[in-house]
């Protein structure tokens, strides 16, 4: 028999959040696995090979930016959960180019918390090197989380916030 109590509040969100991630269909082009750490927090592990290569034998730009992006709109949306956020606006820095290997993207809330947020993620490399950054503007959307297909909360409904 299975005691284990189903995460619920702000546990079930993060989960949910991770489920959602991994139900989007553009992931099934990436070895990714998402991890909300905490309250602003997430991380991406994933692999890279040649297989996302450009012509000089690096890394593609969006692989930097899909995975930079997601970083910090999970780590924005973690403090949402109620609505879906989108990108409104993304800068990204190219620091060093990234060959095979595993990467972490690590997502982080600077500020917002009504409408607007913002959020920042690095890339690290294997050997614990950045190889990207990037700063991202966040908006809440009209889409309420629970609508979407791969957002399953596990809480009872009057203990979500």
């Amino acid at each position: 028999m299975d005691d284990a109590v189903p995460p619920s509040g702000e546990a079930a969100h993060f989960r949910a959040l991770e489920q959602l991630y991994r139900s989007a269909p553009i992931n099934r082009m990436f070895r990714s696995e998402l991890t909300i750490t905490g309250a602003g927090l997430s991380r991406i592990d994933f692999d890279v090979d040649e297989s996302v290569y450009h012509a000089a034998g690096a890394v593609h730009g969006t692989v930097y930016f899909k995975m930079l992006d997601d970083a910090a709109f999970y780590a924005a949306n973690s403090l949402v959960s109620d609505r879906f956020l989108l990108t409104t606006s993304f800068n990204l820095l190219f620091t060093r180019p990234i060959k095979q290997g595993r990467i972490r993207a690590e997502g982080r809330w600077i500020s917002g918390r009504r409408r607007v947020y913002v959020a920042e993620a690095s890339l690290i490399d294997s050997d614990g090197e950045e190889v990207g950054r990037g700063t991202g503007t966040f908006m809440r959307s009209a889409f309420p989380l629970a609508s979407l297909p791969g957002y399953a909360r596990t809480d009872p409904p009057a203990a979500r916030g």
